[in-house]
């Protein structure tokens, strides 16, 4: 038993990688496993350069470092499993067909959705303790991101194909008719989801964000990194694809508009310039990640070198309000989070793309964290004022990947609460209510996969539904953790029956509050 400074009591507990939960029911392959096959689309756009997996070397000391910090007990061993008291670790299902890295997740029922840059699985939670898989469904393409509307599901393609099927294989962003975007999914038999249509968008589909209306939904599509030598992805790449989604013809989809964020004379528009302007930040050609609060028409993107929020009461035609830029610690602004009154964001910093290791004394508490900011004014004269920033007090070793990731609200009336993925710094619950002295209040990580070599894992995304946390480690699998706090207990009140996280709910308005 050891109480850390910052007041969170931790207890560790060991295990090895083939002590995990197993025997979970698998699909057959004629329902679980699927390939769908669609005619070539078009042209092409851009690689990911961004959340990709880290396999590299260390230096012998800094090799020999992390081997003296497990000795030394300053950081769990290799597969190591730590936590504080007040979270358990209910289940692990580790990965089976799909063998790609883990991405993100999103819920609907008593189902859960994870990406895998293979394809996606669809997880039956309805008993929190031991998962079920229902469908395994191979479709290839980086980074798989995913969401859910009802009957229809929705993944990102971000990675040059030679075409739109799932058939497809690798081609460079050069080639004419290779293909990016986003592909869409009839999951109404959800032991078969059916592949329906198919997008293509320009540079691609890093990440997506779904605007639901009653008859359709729009899709806001991010992106980046332009290239002159991309046919259908050359600069400037200055802000994002809208795609309609007919709820009832999907096969209609298409791309209704292209609103600039950034607009400017300049050869990339005008987003911030980055190096050497700004040395260590990144430029501007597109946003990474969009999350929308529909119940207040507000938005928030997180775009390379800028932060926005912006208006979203014409789903088509975004409207920015304001834009924040942070030279001296932010390097990849990588996501957002609203709290429920919309009176704060929270933005990512990914410095390292999520393949490096920067959760140590090195790089220090304000890089590779979050930057916590007011929403201050009314309308469209509304403000973005920094507050402080947040990192997890833990360090971690030279080889393990860790930056600040994918999140979501706990929702506690009165309270701003927030689980998020840190990679391998595993998961993390704190508390920003105050804004300028954010603090954790729980956690739960494992040790290094390797402590000879820098090997990517961790939990990409980590987000709480109907009153447990789920998590999907990018190579460990998908972990169910419970949280056993006074400050978070009234959240599992809460019954939701969907969550896309980048489609943020209102949490007290939307959903029943019910005795547990």
């Amino acid at each position: 038993m050891d109480t850390r400074e910052d007041g969170v009591t931790s207890s560790r507990t060991t295990r090895t990688p083939r002590a995990r939960i197993r025997g979970l029911g698998v699909a057959t392959a004629a329902a679980g496993l699927l390939v769908g096959l669609l005619a070539a689309g078009p042209a092409a756009a851009v690689p990911d350069p961004g959340d990709t997996p880290a396999h590299g070397s260390v230096s012998a000391q800094e090799a020999a470092d992390a081997r003296a910090a497990v000795r030394s007990g300053a950081i769990p061993g290799v597969d190591e499993i730590v936590h504080s008291d007040n979270i358990k670790h209910l289940a692990n299902i580790p990965k089976d067909a799909l063998r790609g890295t883990n991405s993100d997740l999103a819920f609907q029922g008593r189902y859960a959705f994870a990406g895998n840059y293979d394809g996606f699985r669809i997880f039956d939670i309805g008993d929190p303790t031991a998962p079920k898989t229902v469908a395994q469904v191979l479709c290839p393409g980086s980074q798989n991101d995913i969401s859910v509307s009802g009957n229809l599901l929705f993944l990102s393609t971000d990675s040059s194909r030679s075409d739109n099927s799932c058939a497809s294989v690798s081609q460079p962003a050069t080639e004419k008719s290779s293909w990016e975007g986003v592909k869409i999914f009839d999951i109404s038999d959800i032991t078969n989801p059916e592949y329906v249509a198919a997008v293509e968008t320009a540079c691609g589909s890093h990440t997506h964000t779904l605007v639901p209306e009653r008859r359709d939904v729009y899709v806001y599509v991010s992106s980046y990194s332009p290239n002159a030598a991309f046919p259908d992805c050359r600069p400037p790449h200055d802000g994002i694809s809208v795609i309609k989604v007919p709820r009832k013809a999907p096969e209609k989809a298409a791309i209704v508009s292209f609103p600039v964020l950034f607009p400017g004379e300049g050869p990339d528009g005008g987003g911030n310039p980055g190096s050497p302007t700004n040395p260590g930040v990144s430029k501007t050609t597109g946003c990474h990640d969009i999350t929308v609060l529909p119940a207040k028409d507000l938005a928030a993107g997180a775009c390379m070198g800028d932060g926005i929020i912006f208006d979203i009461e014409d789903p088509a035609n975004p409207k920015v309000i304001d834009r924040v830029q942070d030279n001296v610690n932010f390097a990849f602004w990588h996501s957002a989070t609203f709290n429920q009154k919309a009176n704060k964001v929270v933005f990512t910093d990914e410095l390292g793309g999520g393949s490096a290791a920067t959760c140590n004394e090195a790089i220090g508490p304000h890089r590779g964290a979050d930057g916590v900011y007011d929403i201050v004014g009314k309308g469209d004269h509304r403000k973005l004022v920094f507050r402080s920033y947040f990192k997890i007090p833990r360090h971690q070793a030279k080889t393990e990947n860790c930056v600040a990731h994918n999140g979501s609200l706990i929702p506690v009336k009165g309270k701003d609460l927030m689980v998020q993925g840190w990679y391998q710094g595993g998961v993390s619950v704190w508390d920003f209510t105050d804004s300028s002295k954010p603090r954790e209040i729980a956690y739960f990580e494992r040790g290094p996969i390797s402590t000879e070599r820098l090997t990517s894992g961790g939990s990409w995304s980590a987000y709480y539904y109907n009153g447990h946390i789920y998590s999907n480690d990018m190579a460990k699998g998908f972990d169910v953790l419970k949280l056993d706090d006074r400050r978070t207990d009234p959240a599992a009140r809460i019954r939701m029956d969907a969550l896309n996280v980048q489609t943020q709910p209102d949490y007290f308005e939307d959903y029943e509050d019910v005795d547990d």
